[in-house]
């Protein structure tokens, strides 16, 4: 008996076995071609990086990555060479970013509860409508924004940039988050409603909790636009004690004298900190979200 078991768990003398699989060639030269383009894409970064540690004469005439010659002039003039500090341009950039992200998360995910759950009187109609205005152009908006906003007294303000995103005006977001309550269960509405939770109850108590991954991409996609918004901010904020990075950035490139190209490269990497460090805590989260949203129709 011990004879024939060995017989049968015994591996054929022609059987090879390898430490590779099959296809290792085609996923090693995958790896190679990705590896090449993500370097080609961080070039321009690293390039900043190389540039905010050179000497202002040295950033364009040494084009290679690695400085000659090493300074932190570039960081020192940068955030003292303005009137302003440029630590209030990050704390006023934050502020605005702080206000959107709340606005957003909240007015977007009350509509998108309001769509994907209530049913009310022309909803689709209405539906299809915020749909449409995604694709129209924000530049053709501006004029009739500013003379509102004008006529509000709100120039010079942070209220332009952080009122209307608690009114629900980025139709993206509600879309998104539509799409991912729409995969929620109804099954769950019934049970809280039989335990006597109200619309406003569902939304807070069921809705929100289980819509987390779709709240943190809202969130994460409304920061970061925000932090690299330039056009908006650069037309409502005139004074420099209200101006964000983005702004204050443009400050030091002067198209009529000499530009402080070293503080410029200096004071962008120091404003791509934030983007990193949120992205790398809640990579997670957004992953999540983009990967679970729009499963359903």
């Amino acid at each position: 008996m011990r004879e024939e078991a060995v017989e049968m768990v015994r591996v054929p003398q022609s059987v090879s076995v390898s430490f590779f699989p099959a296809n290792w060639w085609s996923r090693l030269l995958t790896h190679i071609v990705l590896v090449v383009g993500g370097l080609l894409m961080l070039y321009p970064a690293l390039w900043m990086l190389s540039a905010s540690f050179k000497p202002s004469d040295e950033i364009f005439s040494d084009p290679g990555l690695w400085p000659k010659t090493f300074t932190l002039d570039n960081y020192v003039n940068g955030w003292n060479g303005l009137d302003t500090a440029f630590g209030t341009f990050f704390l006023n950039s934050f502020i605005v970013c702080a206000l959107v992200v709340i606005g957003n998360v909240l007015s977007c995910s009350l509509a998108a509860y309001a769509f994907a759950r209530l049913q009310f009187t022309l909803r689709r109609f209405l539906f299809a409508i915020m749909l449409g205005t995604i694709m129209l152009p924000g530049s053709i908006l501006i004029v009739p924004q500013y003379i509102l906003f004008k006529s509000l007294g709100w120039l010079n303000t942070f209220l332009p940039l952080t009122i209307p995103k608690f009114l629900g005006t980025d139709a993206f977001f509600i879309f998104l988050l539509v799409q991912f309550i729409r995969t929620i269960p109804v099954e769950l509405d019934d049970s809280a409603r039989i335990d006597g939770c109200g619309p406003f109850q569902l939304y807070w108590r069921i809705i929100m909790p289980l819509a987390l991954p779709a709240l943190a991409t809202t969130a994460i996609f409304s920061f970061l636009t925000t932090w690299g918004d330039f056009f908006s901010q650069l037309i409502y904020l005139n004074d420099q004690s209200v101006y964000t990075v983005a702004v204050a950035l443009r400050t030091f490139v002067d198209s009529t004298g000499t530009s402080d190209y070293g503080a410029v490269f200096a004071m962008g990497v120091l404003s791509l900190i934030p983007i990193l460090a949120i992205f790398l805590i809640f990579q997670k989260l957004l992953i999540e979200g983009i990967a679970t949203t729009g499963l359903k129709g």
